[in-house]
């Protein structure tokens, strides 16, 4: 979506890239891949890719759909909403879908939903491990983890696909790659290799899935690596270079733009006039693609000045980069047509030109290419999924003790009853002792809330004071104000002094605040048993802040937890 944008745009844009889905999924391509991003303009308007690609279900019968990638840190996506959505289009789709996953890395879209950089790794992983006991368990038992605490609910629908659809993770670094080995999920590769690189990546990555160090984080493998390229196709390969390589050029700057190097100011930047006029600096150089009709180099160095080229050429020259991709044990090829200002038109074109021409060869080889695959690798899967079984805590098969009524919801001893995550997985670290706090927060209203608050507010600010981490208050000496309202009451304020080493908390005003933080005591005691993020009360006006933002943004980490701002 580069500028300038006409007003229909993005209209124009989605209902251009069905019918490109639509023509692909006659001419026998495996699979459409549709990003999560937010916030970045130019690059990427696909906010909503499972709106998408449910229109995208109705108007295919074979080509299978993937999330390149669903973002699964809890502020981005909440995981129920995603193992609904999931299996909701998996039932629309007849059973087609492709799960990728992903944590997200710009400051535009972390900063965004307020994600913590340090922790999206974590939320990543323990979102992946409870969707995929959303998708399968009937109830789920509920989850107890660092982030994310849920009661047993039977989530609906559940997929069409059994035991769930096939895994995969957004990998950007070779480590990433062996990482998602170590899952036992398909690797998504967006870095722009060369087949004769990707062979070491994919070596490592099929030698630690057959190997102990596999413990699959779903109840099946999927075993699979993908790689990414531009792509344009015509017989005459300087036609396919005139029509492809801006597009392709513009899709790796903007790309770099919002990961590397840009500085960007919403709503005004221009990336296309940046891209224009800055190319060759950041490896983009348009004089080093000239037709000569050579195998395909995915990036092009000479007289010190790099290039991208990706997949634009002919179809000898892209059947031949295929080809080499195969030989390196690639599992999958992605084309990424819809870039730059590429026509809807070429677009067409190269995909009928491809599909007629190369397509059909490999098609032809990979149902035994597939299960030659499978054979090999069936022992090593079979023993994987048993590593997986052992090193968890066993989840009860039915919870008929379990009820919930209209005023609450009670396990056998008349408490909520909540399974843990896997081993090893550690109690949410927020201040005050969150995971006891949790309990008795949880589930009950803002009136009885403040009914509990003569007591639930001295033990919050006593943790406080017990969980103060001195080296994350980075040098800060002075006071924090609490000001915590009630319902027909005067507001009572408290105030956290940090001096040195310690922090201690008195209730009473502060002198001179460096920040202040207004809320009602049931807000307050919620984000303190971490059952709401700050973010999310600051957007819902629950949260009031005045003074040194900078301070304030740093609390969780200073008392003991994350970032959670």
């Amino acid at each position: 979506m580069p500028r300038p944008w006409a007003p229909d745009e993005e209209e124009r844009v989605f209902h251009e890239a069905l019918d490109q889905i639509e023509l692909a999924d006659g001419l026998g391509f495996d699979s459409v891949w549709e990003v999560e991003h937010h916030f970045l303009e130019e690059y990427a308007h696909s906010s909503a890719p499972e709106v998408f690609l449910a229109a995208a279900s109705q108007r295919t019968k074979r080509i299978r759909l993937g999330h390149g990638i669903v973002q699964l840190p809890h502020a981005f996506n909440h995981p129920a909403r995603v193992a609904e959505r999931i299996a909701t289009l998996d039932l629309l789709s007849h059973g087609r879908v492709e799960f990728g996953t992903g944590q997200g890395s710009s400051q535009v879209e972390l900063g965004g939903f307020g994600v913590d950089r340090e922790a999206k790794h974590a939320q990543w992983e323990e979102a992946l491990d409870a969707i995929v006991l959303m998708m399968t368990e009937e109830p789920f038992a509920g989850y107890e983890g660092r982030w994310l605490s849920m009661p047993p609910r039977n989530v609906v629908p559940k997929p069409k696909q059994k035991p769930h659809p096939p895994l995969w993770v957004a990998c950007s670094r070779r480590e990433t790659i062996l990482e998602a080995a170590r899952k036992g999920v398909g690797a998504l590769s967006f870095s722009f290799i060369e087949p004769e690189q990707a062979k070491a990546w994919v070596d490592d990555y099929y030698r630690i899935v057959q190997s102990p160090e596999c413990v699959p984080a779903g109840l099946a493998v999927n075993p699979q690596v993908a790689v990414v390229l531009p792509f344009m196709c015509h017989p005459e390969e300087q036609t396919a270079i005139d029509r492809g390589i801006d597009g392709a050029h513009f899709f790796g700057f903007s790309l770099a733009y919002y990961y590397v190097f840009g500085k960007h100011v919403p709503g005004v930047s221009n990336i296309w006039e940046e891209f224009k006029a800055h190319r060759r600096e950041y490896g983009f150089a348009r004089e080093l693609i000239n037709a000569d009709d050579q195998p395909l180099g995915v990036k092009l160095l000479q007289h010190g000045m790099g290039s991208l080229r990706g997949g634009v050429g002919t179809p000898a020259q892209l059947g031949g980069l295929v080809e080499r991709y195969e030989r390196a044990g690639v599992d999958l090829v992605v084309f990424a047509p819809q870039a730059g200002h590429n026509r809807h038109e070429d677009i067409c074109e190269a995909l009928d030109v491809f599909g007629k021409q190369v397509l059909p060869k490999f098609a032809e080889q990979a149902p035994a290419r597939e299960a030659e695959k499978q054979r090999r690798l069936a022992p090593a899967l079979e023993q994987a999924l048993a590593r997986r079984g052992a090193g968890r805590p066993p989840r009860p098969a039915a919870l008929r003790d379990y009820v919930i009524t209209p005023q609450g919801e009670t396990g056998a001893a008349g408490s909520v009853r909540v399974w843990p995550a896997p081993a090893g997985a550690k109690a949410r670290p927020v201040p005050g002792g969150a995971t006891l706090l949790a309990r008795l927060v949880r589930h009950r209203s803002d009136r009885q809330l403040e009914r509990l608050a003569p007591i639930l507010a001295p033990v919050i600010f006593k943790g406080m004071q017990r969980a103060f981490r001195p080296d994350r208050a980075f040098g800060f000496s002075g006071e924090i104000e609490y000001e915590l309202r009630r319902n027909g009451g005067p507001a009572r304020k408290w105030t956290v002094r940090i001096d040195g080493a310690r922090a201690v908390a008195r209730q009473r005003p502060a002198q001179h605040p460096a920040a202040v933080l207004r809320m009602s005591a049931p807000t307050f005691f919620r984000l303190g048993a971490g059952l709401l993020e700050p973010v999310a009360a600051l957007m819902q006006r629950k949260l009031e802040v005045e003074g040194d933002l900078g301070l304030v943004s740093r609390l969780g980490e200073m008392f003991g937890g994350p970032s959670r701002f």
